[in-house]
């Protein structure tokens, strides 16, 4: 608020930072709405950015891509945001910090399968780091070698398939079955939400409602 009501009485300011572009999972961001709502123009001039950068040596698709920034340090929260972008078909972009790393490639792992990813550090420094794999590699190599720095994560997007998409009643079709076998409702819910990308939630709000006609 300081810096914007001196921008209002008509001072210059520039946002510079000492990695990456500004603004981009950066405060900054903050700072230009906050110009936006009070009417000071924003220029910009373009600089480094990680995940451009990332994507171009990645070996994956360019043509559409999706930025994610960091996933959430609660596993409840990451698991959420993995499976909300389980089924994006375009090239994904992630932030991650070497103490998650290994964590992190795991749940990818397990919610998005063994998909092709490009991990990335230090891009254009003296350390550079770029090493293309799988999710299952990578997990192996940084089990074997402690991660330094922060990475970028550029992940391919859900593969094409020739098996029909799942319909809402087929996933319910699955919920029903399980649920036949002796499963609880939540825990085939759960099953059946990894398998086919619809929400848990969803999936169970329909089996119950029809519990209740």
């Amino acid at each position: 608020e300081t810096i914007i009501k001196r921008l209002v009485e008509g001072e210059t300011a520039a946002v510079v930072t000492d990695a990456g572009m500004p603004c981009i999972s950066d405060p900054g961001e903050d700072l230009v709405k906050m110009c936006y709502e009070n009417d000071v123009p924003v220029k910009v001039i373009p600089g480094p950015s990680a995940v451009v950068s990332a994507l171009a040596v990645s070996g994956l698709s360019t043509s559409r891509f999706s930025f994610e920034g960091f996933l959430s340090v609660t596993r409840k929260q990451r698991i959420e945001h993995l499976e909300e972008v389980r089924n994006n078909k375009n090239t994904m972009i992630f932030y991650e910090a070497p103490h998650k790393l290994v964590s992190t490639l795991e749940d990818m792992l397990e919610y998005f399968g063994d998909r092709r990813i490009s991990l990335c550090r230090e891009l254009t420094k003296v350390y550079e780091e770029v090493i293309r794999t799988t999710l299952s590699g990578a997990i192996e190599y940084y089990s074997e070698k402690s991660p330094k720095g922060e990475y970028v994560l550029v992940i391919e997007g859900k593969p094409e398939s020739d098996e029909p998409e799942c319909t809402i009643e087929l996933a319910l079709d699955m919920v029903r079955r399980i649920v036949d076998e002796g499963e609880k409702t939540i825990t085939a819910c759960k099953k059946v939400a990894k398998e086919t990308g619809y929400k848990k939630s969803e999936l169970y709000q329909m089996i119950n409602s029809e519990k209740e006609e």
